[in-house]
Protein backbone atom coordinates (compact mmCIF):
# COMPACT_ATOMS: atom_id res chain seq x y z
CA UNK A 1 0.00 0.00 0.00
CA UNK A 2 1.43 3.35 -1.06
CA UNK A 3 1.08 6.14 1.49
CA UNK A 4 0.92 9.78 0.51
CA UNK A 5 3.69 12.19 1.46
CA UNK A 6 1.38 14.16 3.76
CA UNK A 7 0.33 10.98 5.58
CA UNK A 8 3.98 10.10 6.18
CA UNK A 9 4.80 13.61 7.41
CA UNK A 10 1.87 13.57 9.85
CA UNK A 11 3.21 10.28 11.24
CA UNK A 12 6.58 11.89 12.02
CA UNK A 13 8.52 11.17 8.86
CA UNK A 14 10.84 13.83 7.49
CA UNK A 15 12.67 14.31 4.24
CA UNK A 16 16.12 12.69 4.34
CA UNK A 17 18.70 13.55 1.70
CA UNK A 18 21.96 11.60 1.50
CA UNK A 19 25.03 12.14 -0.67
CA UNK A 20 26.98 8.95 -1.16
CA UNK A 21 30.56 9.17 -2.34
CA UNK A 22 31.66 5.88 -3.86
CA UNK A 23 34.62 4.43 -5.74
CA UNK A 24 34.20 3.50 -9.40
CA UNK A 25 34.28 -0.31 -9.82
CA UNK A 26 36.94 -0.32 -12.57
CA UNK A 27 38.98 2.64 -11.32
CA UNK A 28 39.25 2.53 -7.52
CA UNK A 29 41.05 5.90 -7.32
CA UNK A 30 38.13 7.75 -8.96
CA UNK A 31 35.33 8.95 -6.70
CA UNK A 32 31.79 9.62 -7.86
CA UNK A 33 28.68 10.87 -6.05
CA UNK A 34 25.07 9.71 -5.87
CA UNK A 35 22.20 11.62 -4.21
CA UNK A 36 19.39 9.64 -2.54
CA UNK A 37 16.21 11.19 -1.11
CA UNK A 38 13.23 9.64 0.70
CA UNK A 39 10.96 10.15 3.71
CA UNK A 40 12.47 8.54 6.79
CA UNK A 41 12.14 8.42 10.58
CA UNK A 42 14.81 10.06 12.73
CA UNK A 43 16.89 9.07 14.70
CA UNK A 44 16.97 5.45 13.46
CA UNK A 45 16.73 6.14 9.68
CA UNK A 46 15.52 2.63 8.69
CA UNK A 47 15.05 3.45 4.98
CA UNK A 48 18.48 5.06 4.66
CA UNK A 49 20.25 2.14 6.33
CA UNK A 50 18.24 -0.35 4.25
CA UNK A 51 19.42 1.44 1.11
CA UNK A 52 23.03 1.43 2.33
CA UNK A 53 22.74 -2.32 3.01
CA UNK A 54 21.31 -2.79 -0.50
CA UNK A 55 24.23 -0.80 -1.91
CA UNK A 56 26.74 -3.06 -0.15
CA UNK A 57 24.98 -6.20 -1.39
CA UNK A 58 24.06 -5.30 -4.99
CA UNK A 59 26.27 -2.50 -6.30
CA UNK A 60 29.91 -3.03 -7.21
CA UNK A 61 31.20 0.45 -6.34
CA UNK A 62 32.24 0.45 -2.67
CA UNK A 63 31.10 3.40 -0.56
CA UNK A 64 33.73 5.89 0.49
CA UNK A 65 31.49 8.12 2.65
CA UNK A 66 27.87 9.08 3.27
CA UNK A 67 26.63 12.51 4.33
CA UNK A 68 22.99 13.08 5.10
CA UNK A 69 20.58 15.69 6.43
CA UNK A 70 17.06 15.24 7.78
CA UNK A 71 14.29 17.83 7.95
CA UNK A 72 10.77 17.50 9.28
CA UNK A 73 8.53 19.45 6.94
CA UNK A 74 5.49 19.52 9.22
CA UNK A 75 6.06 20.17 12.90
CA UNK A 76 3.32 19.62 15.50
CA UNK A 77 2.70 23.33 16.09
CA UNK A 78 2.39 24.24 12.41
CA UNK A 79 -0.83 22.35 11.58
CA UNK A 80 -4.10 24.13 12.47
CA UNK A 81 -7.72 24.11 11.40
CA UNK A 82 -8.95 27.37 9.86
CA UNK A 83 -12.72 27.83 9.99
CA UNK A 84 -13.00 31.33 8.54
CA UNK A 85 -11.12 34.17 6.90
CA UNK A 86 -11.50 37.93 7.32
CA UNK A 87 -10.40 40.39 4.68
CA UNK A 88 -9.58 44.06 5.44
CA UNK A 89 -9.44 46.69 2.72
Amino acid sequence: MVKSDVTLMLKGYGLTTAEMIYRMPDHRNVLNSFVWQDYDLAPDYPRLFDFIAYWHDAIEGPLHSVRFVHRKLIAPGEWRNVTGEFTYH
